[in-house]
């Protein structure tokens, strides 16, 4: 599990969320910490370490 930081498409505050580096490509929704509002969020890893992160608006 690896930490990463990012800003909430919604409140734009920095929050943190542990990733899963032993799934490959990962798709899911997350409640933001800090508004509740629901972020899409897609990853990917190559060989454990993170190539891709977005953290979408679920509205758009």
């Amino acid at each position: 599990m690896i930490e990463h930081f990012f800003s909430c498409p919604y409140c734009w505050q920095e929050v943190s969320m542990l990733l899963d580096s032993s799934i490959a490509k990962q798709t899911y929704i997350e409640d933001c910490e800090v508004c509740c509002n629901p972020i899409e969020i897609k990853i990917e890893f190559f060989h454990a370490e993170l190539t891709d992160f977005q953290a979408r608006n679920m509205e758009q």
